[in-house]
């Protein structure tokens, strides 16, 4: 299990990784770290004119269900993949 500084710091690092990350790694990356801090989708669905906003809500609301524990260790996970992938 994951310590809430562990994911305090894959958080920052994250913010830190190179800019040819794939959109679908950051929409992964966005659907857990909102997973982990708030829990299930508690938003409306975008319309059509917001494609960005759109993604970002389809990428949170596949992780619903998902427990905020094991968002958070799946986000650390995937942080460190990307910085070995990337860097």
């Amino acid at each position: 299990m994951s310590s809430n500084a562990e994911f305090e710091k894959a958080a920052e690092e994250a913010k830190s990784l190179p800019d040819k990350t794939s959109n679908d790694d950051k929409l992964i990356l966005y659907g857990l770290y909102k997973q982990a801090t708030v829990g299930d989708c508690n938003t409306s669905k975008p319309g059509m004119f917001d494609p960005k906003g759109k993604a970002k809500w389809e990428a949170w609301n596949k992780q619903k269900g998902k427990e905020q524990s094991t968002a958070q260790e799946e986000y650390i996970m995937k942080v460190a993949e990307l910085q070995e992938k990337y860097t």
